[in-house]
């Protein structure tokens, strides 16, 4: 898997194919991207997944992008630890707008 480094995206635009925003419990979010074939997460400075903590810092982050396809993913260990079944093996992907509220 590649790794997106928040300082190589941060310095100017890029194009990205696929932007997917894996959202996890308590407003943690992170951001898996496809560029040119390559797919990674995005990672800080400090060398670690980089958390966004809300949709709109997310878009901020990346106003200055051109994204083709932008969808968000949610996974949690709810179900399976309240003793219901297993579930799916793939998450449902719902669409993310990139835009930025007026």
């Amino acid at each position: 898997m590649h790794k997106f480094m928040s300082r190589d995206i941060e310095k100017g635009p890029l194009e990205i194919e696929n932007l997917e925003v894996q959202s996890y419990e308590m407003n943690v979010y992170l951001v898996q991207l496809t560029i040119d074939g390559n797919t990674g997460l995005v990672f800080s400075d400090k060398d670690q997944p980089m958390r966004f903590y809300s949709a709109g810092h997310i878009r901020e982050f990346f106003a200055h992008c051109e994204v083709g396809h932008s969808f968000m993913t949610h996974d949690t260990p709810y179900d399976e630890m309240i003793g219901n079944p297993p579930k799916a093996k793939h998450s449902m992907a719902l669409p993310f707008s990139m835009d930025l509220p007026y």
